[in-house]
């Protein structure tokens, strides 16, 4: 079984150097690498030369067109029964094809798997944080953890494998940047394919280094979670709403702060949950204190980027 690993990069080579030295000591290496500038000005192709003696890697650039189009560029160019791809701020833990492996042996109808992302201790305290807010089942993270018991589990792109013909045969990803790789997903689905949760193919996965870059990006995925109803009308559940309205409660509590404040006495019992839970899974106060800022940055963004592609924002922030 031949895997071919498709890496969509903007901007960040020492991400890919981390990257590409975690799948160096992967237990099996019966796989390619494809990895493809989407227009960098920060060339990733001296940190490939670094690995060429360890890894069979395929390096391109090419003009921006945002990650989807991107990794149908580097699909094109891939040789493997299966493509799997991750995105460049991940680290692959060494026994992640031991798990894939076994599990699509044992499961040969599957055409499209996901798996899920983790924090290591070697994160710095605001990425363990931001790792804890993206999984939490306090935040959005608990949305995501209700869908995989749902019938459509949608794995992301951050750490996704799927059949070489099953994706040619739904054309890749689509244009949009936007909730690209749900409606990939949902695609797949439509033409008859089927998915699973590997839950042991996890991927560490950094995220962003920033409160700001990681607002706006949250942000996105909201205006990305309405941007995917213009594909399927039928996908979006009334619990994808709820950060939304975290969002408006948020600000609610804020202005009638001056005539009550009970409001805000729920908002301060939720953190209290936040700070003990990613405290007991952490075991670090800074980095359950953090928490607290970068979960309510996560639900208040997620919601707010909800009400844009509500009022018709579809644009990327």
């Amino acid at each position: 079984m031949l895997f071919s690993i498709i890496i969509p990069v903007y901007n960040r080579p020492n991400e890919v150097r981390e990257l590409l030295d975690s799948l160096s000591k992967q237990n099996r290496k019966n796989f390619e690498i494809v990895i493809v500038d989407d227009g960098s000005e920060e060339s990733s192709e001296p940190v490939v030369k670094e690995f060429n003696d360890r890894l069979d890697i395929k390096y391109y650039w090419k003009e921006n067109t945002g990650a989807g189009l991107t990794r149908n560029y580097g699909a094109k160019r891939a040789e493997g029964e299966w493509l799997l791809f991750f995105d460049s701020d991940c680290i692959i833990p060494p026994d992640y094809f031991d798990k894939v492996e076994e599990f699509l042996e044992e499961n040969p109808d599957v055409d499209f798997y996901g798996g899920p992302d983790r924090a290591t201790k070697d994160f710095n305290v605001l990425q363990r944080a931001i790792s804890y807010s993206m999984t939490s089942f306090f935040t959005t993270g608990g949305i995501r953890n209700r869908e995989k018991n749902l019938s459509k589990y949608e794995p992301r792109s951050f750490n996704l494998g799927v059949k070489y013909d099953a994706y040619f045969d739904i054309g890749g990803f689509p244009k949009t940047r936007l909730g690209e790789d749900i409606i990939f997903s949902l695609r797949l689905y439509d033409a008859g394919y089927r998915a699973r949760m590997i839950k042991d193919a996890f991927v560490y996965h950094k995220r962003r280094t920033n409160l700001k870059a990681f607002f706006k990006q949250v942000i996105n995925f909201g205006v990305g979670r309405i941007n995917i109803t213009t594909y399927f009308p039928d996908s979006l559940k009334m619990v994808h709403a709820l950060p939304s309205c975290f969002t408006v409660y948020s600000v609610g509590s804020v202005l009638i702060a001056p005539y009550t404040t009970w409001p805000l006495g729920l908002l301060l019992l939720w953190m209290a949950f936040i700070f003990s839970d990613s405290l007991i899974k952490n075991k670090k106060l800074s980095v359950a204190g953090l928490s607290i800022v970068t979960s309510f940055t996560q639900l208040f963004a997620y919601g707010l980027g909800f009400i844009l592609g509500v009022l018709g924002r579809r644009s990327r922030i």
